[in-house]
């Protein structure tokens, strides 16, 4: 079921109802939010379900035989551990990967001239969000591995965390620290938390509905074609489908944590405002960041961080990004682009300067500095570079598009763009000035003004855009992932 759909419409409220029917029985409310997530998950394809309540019910498992081995078996922990990756990790590889090795493969054989069908793969159906819920589901093991959090024995709250429907298909990926004790004790409806978390829908589906699908049509009809030869077409695909990713995947960020808000949960923030990054570092820290703290405390800081030496530095740097890429997709354009930002970041870290921006941007300014201004335009234009490689579909269209791009002898007119592009550039000054003007807040109407009227207009204008200016229903790009 999508956010943007007609159905979710319906659903939302229904569920909104019955779950504060259930106050102040947690049990009850955990069966039925399960229930609730389970219909949502299924309603892309019932099959899906088999496959996530495996993986609930292997996890919660592991983490009750896990308790049995605290302060007596720390070898019984580290093969608990083992088992929990291997199967974890082999159901995301066989469904996620199995497809691009096989075809990896073939290639390699036919290129030294073994013949083998072109033709051959699986017949893999691809789940949705199961990159998510099953780095969630890690999290849990790994964290009662490390007895950062003592393992649960209440299945219902378990499979609450692991389901929870606002979040189950494309994150923020939680931790089992700060998700499933609120899935152990009573929530109350708090009615100003209702109201942020409505404002913060709100923001979300106009990131999405306006900017990002309106973004979405004009990008596809610029970089779908098979054989372009215009560079100045590619330069401004490729630029509306950074925007679009980005409005894509923060909007569902935005809408999930408002929508978690309505049913007393609280959800970690996934993106800080990353294209006014000064530097790629800092970048990395604002985009996606329950996944790339993910990363950071279960892969490379077990690898030695940058608490080592250099060549295990640029090792771990390597590692981490390679792996990033992967997850993202089964497909070497995304293995390139972890490798791409990989090289962007090594020198800040090799330099000690990947720690330069950690503050708030422009602290107590209206507006930037000129420095700022030119790290956050030069920023922008590397990640643009690195969305080439992400939206070209193979290694070699990516080539292509970067002669073009630097070729100004193959830039023209773009002709034939139709009313969505105007929609789209109108959509990303709203959305960059908002996100400017509340660069301190948690989502871009965190400051309306207090006077009714003046509040309620925005409220309306949004809605009036969101409803009108939608160009049809459109799936979430990380669904893929």
């Amino acid at each position: 079921m999508l956010f943007n759909s007609f159905e979710f419409l319906l659903f939302l409220p229904c569920v909104f109802v019955l779950y504060w029917a259930l106050a102040r029985r947690v049990r009850l409310q955990n069966v039925f939010m399960v229930a609730a997530s389970y219909v949502f998950y299924g309603w892309w394809d019932f099959r899906f379900l088999a496959l996530i309540a495996f993986t609930s019910v292997w996890s919660y498992g592991i983490g009750l035989v896990e308790l049995r081995t605290w302060d007596r078996s720390p070898r019984g922990s580290k093969v608990l551990l083992a088992l929990s990756l291997v199967v974890n990790l082999g159901i995301l590889g066989y469904f996620k990967y199995c497809n691009f090795f096989l075809a990896s493969f073939v290639s390699l054989l036919q290129g030294i001239g073994v013949a083998v069908p072109s033709h051959s793969a699986l017949d893999i159906v691809l789940p949705v969000g199961i990159s998510f819920y099953t780095f969630q589901a890690l999290s849990y093991t790994i964290d009662v591995y490390r007895r950062q959090i003592r393992p649960t024995r209440d299945p219902f709250a378990f499979f609450a965390f692991l389901s929870f429907f606002p979040q189950l298909v494309a994150g923020p990926i939680e931790r089992a620290t700060n998700l499933l004790p609120q899935f152990l004790q009573p929530r109350t409806f708090v009615y100003a938390e209702a109201v942020d978390g409505c404002r913060q829908m709100l923001w979300g589906f106009f990131k999405k509905c306006v900017v990002a699908d309106n973004c979405a049509v004009v990008a596809n009809l610029l970089l779908n074609d098979p054989s372009p030869s215009n560079g100045l077409a590619v330069w401004l695909g490729v630029f509306l489908f950074s925007v679009q990713i980005y409005g894509d995947f923060s909007g569902y960020s935005d809408i999930a944590i408002g929508c978690s808000r309505l049913f007393g949960v609280r959800l970690m923030r996934n993106f800080a405002l990353p294209y006014f990054a000064r530097d790629i570092a800092e970048f990395w820290r604002r985009w996606h960041m329950s996944l790339t703290t993910w990363f950071r405390d279960y892969l490379y800081i077990p690898l030695g961080g940058s608490r080592c030496g250099k060549l295990k530095q640029i090792r771990n740097t390597f590692a981490i990004f390679l792996v990033s890429g992967l997850w993202h997709g089964a497909n070497w354009t995304f293995v390139l682009w972890g490798v791409f930002h990989a090289l962007l970041f090594l020198p800040l870290l090799l330099g000690g300067r990947n720690r330069r921006h950690v503050g708030d941007l422009a602290e107590g300014k209206a507006l930037p500095s000129l420095r700022d201004v030119l790290g956050m335009c030069g920023t922008f234009l590397l990640v643009m570079l690195g969305w080439t490689l992400f939206r070209a579909p193979s290694a070699g269209s990516a080539f292509r598009w970067y002669a073009l791009m630097f070729n100004p002898a193959s830039f023209g007119a773009c002709r034939g763009l139709p009313r969505e592009l105007a929609v789209a550039l109108v959509g990303i000054v709203v959305l960059f000035a908002a996100e400017w003007w509340t660069r301190t807040s948690a989502h871009g109407l965190a400051r309306l003004p207090r006077w009714r009227p003046a509040r309620w207009a925005v409220y309306y204008a949004l809605l009036w855009l969101v409803v009108f200016y939608t160009p049809g229903v459109q799936s979430f790009i990380y669904f893929q992932f």
